[in-house]
């Protein structure tokens, strides 16, 4: 789980996927140690690591990962409808800085990705510009990556992965793909 902070991720999958071992990492010590105190508080344990996810020299040695969560920073347009300051903190060249790092961050895990293995990136943006462009891009670069998101009752089939927007299901908006590796 990159970007794993504040942990609420990791500790879902550890409480649904009985005996995995799960590795969560983010590029913030504080927020890690967060992380690491709700884990403890659930009983649940996770390796914990510091790292940013778009350097790989940082991930050097590391293992490889049948399952990689990249649930990427972005614009959090999809989170409007609880925190509707959001439009009045993001500017014009927000979503590119995003998906810049998001591309980084996409490079970086994808090698530390088994062959066979998943990659789910993810995001609670609403822009094309974090989503499916970044994945486009990625697949057309990646010769072993394709595109296997499952659909969800209510997701929008984007040109790679699923949006959905917000107050489907009683949800924020997000968008998902899943990312196989040959």
């Amino acid at each position: 789980d990159a970007c794993t902070a504040p942990g609420g991720k990791t500790a879902a999958i550890l409480e649904r996927a009985q005996g995995v071992t799960v590795t969560a990492s983010d590029i913030d010590t504080t927020r890690l140690e967060r992380t690491d105190e709700a884990l403890k508080r659930l009983g649940l344990k996770a390796t914990l690591k510091v790292a940013d996810a778009t350097v790989a020299d940082e991930w050097a040695g590391s293992e490889s990962f049948t399952h990689v969560l990249a649930d990427v920073p972005c614009s959090a347009t999809g989170i409007i409808r609880r925190h509707p300051d959001i439009k009045l903190r993001r500017d014009a060249d927000d979503a590119a800085r995003f998906a810049d790092t998001q591309r980084k961050i996409l490079e970086t895990l994808w090698s530390l990705t088994e062959p066979g293995g998943t990659l789910l990136y993810a995001t609670c943006s609403l822009l094309p510009q974090e989503n499916a462009d970044v994945v486009d891009v990625f697949l057309a670069q990646h010769a072993d990556a394709r595109d296997t998101t499952p659909d969800i009752t209510g997701a929008l089939r984007m040109s790679s992965g699923q949006q959905l927007l917000p107050g489907t299901h009683q949800m924020d908006g997000f968008y998902y793909a899943r990312l196989t590796r040959s």
